[in-house]
C-alpha cells in the first residue's frame, strides 16, 4: 500500500517541488494551499509523476480548515504517514513600516500554520504510534536578517516549538517522529507575491538554490526523521555555525549588506499585487508553478545536503564551510573600515 503524504504551501515553491517527488514514487499526495489555479496544476503534476493527488483549498492559519482537510485525507488517501509543513507569507519592509494586522497575518500562517498542521497530524499519528513530521525551516530561523522581521521572527518560533514537540515524544516513548529541514535561499515565486514595500524587485540572498533541491531533502528528511534537523546548502551552514561564533560581526554586516543585498536593480511600485491576504493565484489567476524568476543564478545541486545523509561527515564539512563563511564576513568588514 503507497503511503499517503500532506504538503501545506504545495500550490507554488518548494512544497510543489517536493509534491512531485513524492509522486514520483507512487505515493498519495494531499495538496494543502490556498490558490486553486496552483493546487489544480499541481495535482496534474503528482498524477504524471505517477501519484494520486488530492487538492484541498485550506488556509493554514484556520485550525478548523487544517483539520477539515486532514478528516478528508485520511477518509481518501487512507492513514496520514508523512506531514509536511511549508506554507508561509511574508511581508518586506523594515519592521516599523508593518501594520500590526500584517504581522499578525504572517505570524498565524508561518508559524500557526506549522502549530496547526502538527497538532493535527499528531492527533492521528500518537494513537497509531507511527508517522513522520517534517518542518520546512530556514536558516534565518537562527540568523535574522532586515527587513524579514516578521518571516524570520516565525522561522526562529518553529524552531523552538518543534524542540518542545520532540522533546514530549521522547518522554512519551513514541515512534512518531519530528525534523526540521533547514532551507537556504531558493528560487520560488515568493519574491513576485509577496507584499513588498521596498523600492525594487525582491530577492533571495545568494548563493540561490532551485526548489528541486529543497525538495530532495524534505524526501530524504520523511524518510530518515532520526535526525533533529537537516542543513541545505552551504550557505545555510556558514549562517548557522557563524552566528554561533561571531553574532555580532554579522550584525554589523548585514547591517550593511542587507538592505541592497535583497534587492534587485528593478524598480517596483507601491501598488504591486500580493498575496499576504488573498492567493493571487485564486480563481481566473495564473499557475506560478514551482520555479521563482531567477533559473539563471540558481544552483540545481547542493553538496551539503549530500554530505548532510551522512552524520559525521556533515558535521565535519559544515565546521570548514562556516569557518570559512566567517572569515570572509570578518575580512569585508576590516575591508570596509569596520
Amino acid at each position: 500500500m503507497s503511503e499517503t503524504v500532506v504538503i501545506t504551501g504545495a500550490s507554488a515553491g518548494i512544497g510543489r517541488a517536493a509534491a512531485r517527488l513524492f509522486g514520483a514514487r507512487g505515493a498519495g499526495v494531499a495538496l494543502l494551499a490556498r490558490g486553486q489555479v496552483g493546487l489544480e496544476a499541481a495535482a496534474g503534476e503528482v498524477e504524471s509523476a505517477g501519484g494520486r493527488a488530492l487538492p484541498i483549498p485550506t488556509d493554514v492559519a484556520d485550525f478548523s480548515q487544517v483539520e477539515a482537510a486532514a478528516e478528508r485525507v485520511e477518509n481518501a488517501l487512507g492513514p496520514i504517514d508523512v506531514w509536511v509543513n511549508v506554507a508561509f507569507t511574508s511581508v518586506f519592509a523594515p519592521f516599523t513600516e508593518i501594520e500590526p494586522a500584517e504581522f499578525r497575518r504572517v505570524t498565524e500562517v508561518s508559524y500557526l500554520g506549522f502549530v496547526h498542521g502538527t497538532r493535527v497530524a499528531l492527533d492521528r499519528m500518537k494513537p497509531r504510534d507511527r508517522g513522520t513530521i517534517v518542518q520546512v525551516g530556514s536558516a534565518l530561523g537562527f540568523r535574522s536578517i532586515p527587513l524579514q522581521s516578521a518571516y524570520c521572527g516565525a522561522k526562529h518560533a518553529i524552531n523552538g516549538f518543534t524542540e518542545s514537540v520532540r522533546t514530549e515524544l521522547m518522554h512519551d516513548r513514541s515512534h512518531v517522529r519530528i525534523t526540521v529541514v533547514q532551507m537556504p535561499a531558493v528560487n520560488t515565486p515568493q519574491f513576485s507575491w509577496v507584499l513588498s514595500r521596498l523600492p525594487r524587485h525582491p530577492q533571495p540572498v545568494p548563493p540561490i538554490y532551485q526548489p528541486e533541491v529543497a525538495g530532495q531533502a524534505i524526501v530524504f528528511a520523511a524518510d530518515h526523521p532520526q535526525r533533529k534537523q537537516y542543513w541545505v546548502g552551504g550557505s545555510t551552514a556558514a549562517t548557522i555555525l557563524g552566528n554561533k561564533i561571531a553574532p555580532g560581526v554579522l550584525d554589523r554586516y548585514l547591517g550593511r549588506t542587507g538592505y541592497k543585498s535583497q534587492q534587485t536593480s528593478e524598480p517596483v511600485g507601491p501598488d504591486r499585487p500580493h498575496n499576504l491576504w488573498e492567493p493571487l493565484d485564486g480563481e481566473g489567476g495564473r499557475d506560478y508553478g514551482a520555479h521563482g524568476v531567477f533559473d539563471q543564478r540558481s544552483h540545481s545541486r547542493s553538496m551539503e545536503l549530500v554530505v548532510s545523509h551522512h552524520a559525521r561527515m556533515a558535521s565535519m564539512v559544515a565546521a570548514m564551510v562556516g569557518g570559512a563563511g566567517l572569515v570572509a564576513k570578518v575580512l569585508a568588514s576590516r575591508n570596509d573600515g569596520r
